[in-house]
C-alpha cells in the first residue's frame, strides 16, 4: 500500500449543490470503487480524513444518510484484494456481506472484504473509522475471513472493547493531527484486530494451515522455555499475538489444555534427565528446578501422579524395559 501523508477533505466550504458529488468522488479516490446514493443529496454534508501508517490505511469518514455499495461492476473496475474494518463512531449503520448483516452502534465494529459485494447503510448523520489492510494481517485464510464478515463485534466487552478503545484513540489522533507513523502503531492495532477475529473462528472447524503453523510456533516457543518457572499461559498467548481464550481453544481442539500440555513436557524432560548417566550426581530437586519446578514437593507429587513413581524411585529403582 503506497505511503501517503495525512489528507483532509470537507464539504463545508462547497456550495450545497456540489457537496455530495465532491464527497462521493473523494470517497471513491480514497478507497476502492464504490456506488453511493444519498437520501437527500442537496442536503448532504460530509468529510474525510486519511492517512497511511505502515501497511494500514486509516480513514475517518463522516456524512449524512446514504447507502454505499460495492458490486461486481465496481470490483471489476479495481480489486486490490483488501479487507476493511468499520468502527462506528457516531450514528448507526448496517454492514451487509455474505448473507449476513451487522447492525453497529457507536463502539461496535465489523470487517468486510473488498473482493466480494457489500453494502453499508447509514440512516442518519454518521461518523465511521475505516481501517483498510491486506488479509494477511489477520493471519487467517480467505475462507476463514469469509465466515467472519459482517459480524458485529461489540465494543463493550472482551478484546472488542480494547480494540474499540484503541481504534477510537487513533481516530481522535487522526482528527486532531497526523497519527504517529511508527511501525508500533500499525502493529499494535493489527495485533489486537487479528486476535479479536482469530478467537471468533469456530473451534469445531478443522484447523487451517495458518492455525496449524501457529500451533507449531507455540509448541516450539514453549519447548525452548520449559526451564522458565515464570512462563505462563498469558505469556505464551502474548508472544503469539492471540488472546488467552483463543490459545485455550486451540488446545481444546486437541482435547487438551495449555497448562496440562506444558506440565507434561516438563515432566518428560525430567524423566529423561533422571535416567541419564551423565546427570546421576545431579540432585532430584535440581532436575525438577532445571525444568521449571521450583517446589520439590510439588514436583515429586506431579511426577508420581504422571508415572507412578516418585522421582527418586524412578532414578534408583525403576528401570524401564
Amino acid at each position: 500500500m503506497a505511503k501517503q501523508p495525512r489528507e483532509e477533505f470537507s464539504t463545508t466550504a462547497l456550495a450545497r449543490t456540489d457537496r455530495f458529488d465532491a464527497w462521493n468522488q473523494a470517497v471513491n479516490s480514497a478507497f476502492v470503487p464504490l456506488s453511493v446514493a444519498a437520501r437527500e443529496p442537496e442536503q448532504f454534508d460530509g468529510g474525510l480524513i486519511n492517512q497511511t501508517v505502515g501497511p494500514v490505511f486509516l480513514s475517518a469518514v463522516s456524512g449524512t444518510a446514504s447507502h454505499v455499495s460495492r458490486g461486481q461492476k465496481e470490483i471489476q473496475a479495481n480489486d486490490p484484494g483488501l479487507v476493511k474494518l468499520g468502527l462506528q463512531l457516531r450514528g448507526y449503520s448496517v454492514v451487509a456481506q455474505d448473507g449476513r448483516e451487522a447492525a453497529l452502534t457507536p463502539g461496535d465494529f465489523a470487517i468486510y472484504d473488498t473482493t466480494r459485494p457489500y453494502d453499508l447503510y447509514f440512516d442518519d448523520a454518521f461518523r465511521m473509522m475505516v481501517v483498510m489492510f491486506p488479509p494477511e494481517a489477520l493471519h487467517l485464510n480467505r475462507k476463514s475471513i469469509a465466515t467472519l464478515t459482517a459480524s458485529r463485534v461489540s465494543g463493550r466487552q472482551g478484546l472488542g472493547s480494547l480494540t474499540s478503545a484503541l481504534l477510537g484513540a487513533v481516530a481522535k489522533q487522526l482528527h486532531e493531527g497526523s497519527v504517529a507513523e511508527a511501525a508500533t502503531v500499525s502493529d499494535a492495532l493489527m495485533n489486537l484486530v487479528s486476535a479479536v477475529f482469530a478467537e471468533r473462528v469456530p473451534p469445531s472447524s478443522p484447523l487451517s494451515q495458518e492455525r496449524l503453523a501457529l500451533m507449531e510456533r507455540i509448541e516450539a516457543f514453549v519447548v525452548a522455555r520449559l526451564g522458565d518457572p515464570e512462563l505462563t499461559v498469558s505469556d505464551i498467548a502474548a508472544a503469539h499475538n492471540v488472546s488467552v481464550r483463543y490459545l485455550q481453544k486451540l488446545f481444546e481442539e486437541r482435547n487438551d489444555t495449555v497448562s496440562a500440555w506444558l506440565r507434561r513436557q516438563r515432566l518428560e524432560k525430567c524423566r529423561t534427565d533422571l535416567v541419564d548417566p551423565r546427570l546421576q550426581m545431579r540432585p532430584v530437586s535440581a532436575v525438577g528446578m532445571h525444568w521449571g519446578f521450583t517446589d520439590a514437593s510439588s514436583f515429586s507429587r506431579a511426577f508420581k501422579s504422571a508415572f507412578g513413581y516418585s522421582p527418586s524411585e524412578y532414578r534408583y529403582s525403576y528401570r524401564p524395559a
